[in-house]
């Protein structure tokens, strides 16, 4: 069985919602906000951070794009990505990879911003450039969306929801659908997705 450490309104959204479309049992533990963690917890997440998702046998893995990847491999009857062997598969890994490298670290810039600096008065500037950054990603992936109902391939994947959970974190959420009304388009189906909808009701990740 899967066990998953997790906290609100985080990356273990996405995971989360992977278990809950593959249909897997698992133990989910609530591990509370602190900048003191107990070594166990470190030995499973060096840098203190969640989600971490324990295996069947027994190792750990961090990083929620990985994890996805993943469970999508390791649960194919539930679609969450496309095939390995289909043509959409390439599109998934780039997207997810992009999706973590880009918005995924500029959203961490943006929120913990002081970690990013040693001038504590180059705080501002270093959240200003992270949002600089997340509509810089978010354009690029509301162009992929152009035409298309799902990021990739012709179904929902967890593309599409590691899409919309990042985009929920945006400081300035309000500009959505003007600015990327692709993005909104795929964000206004998913609220209304049961899985998405029950998941919110915990995480908030969007007003109900």
């Amino acid at each position: 069985m899967y066990r998953l450490y997790t906290r609100p309104n985080t990356g273990g959204f996405v995971v989360e919602a992977a278990l809950a479309l593959a249909g897997v049992p698992f133990d989910q533990i609530d591990v509370p906000k602190s900048a003191s963690p107990d070594q166990a917890f470190l030995d499973i997440s060096p840098l203190n951070q969640v989600p971490v998702l324990i295996l069947p046998d027994g190792s750990s893995m961090t990083e929620s794009a990985a994890i996805c990847i993943l469970l999508a491999e390791r649960h194919p009857e539930a679609a969450l990505a496309p095939a390995v062997s289909s043509p959409a598969r390439a599109d998934f890994l780039r997207w997810m990879t992009f999706m973590s490298s880009v918005i995924y670290s500029a959203d961490l810039r943006f929120f913990y911003a002081h970690r990013y600096t040693a001038d504590p008065g180059g705080v501002e500037a270093v959240k200003q450039a992270a949002i600089s950054e997340m509509d810089r990603g978010l354009a690029i992936l509301d162009a992929a969306l152009e035409s298309r109902d799902w990021l990739v391939g012709d179904r929902l994947s967890l593309a599409d929801i590691y899409l919309v959970m990042l985009v929920a974190w945006h400081p300035e959420i309000e500009k959505v659908p003007s600015a990327w009304p692709n993005i909104e388009r795929l964000w206004a189906g998913l609220r209304e997705h049961p899985v998405m909808r029950k998941l919110n009701a915990s995480h908030a990740m969007w007003p109900a």
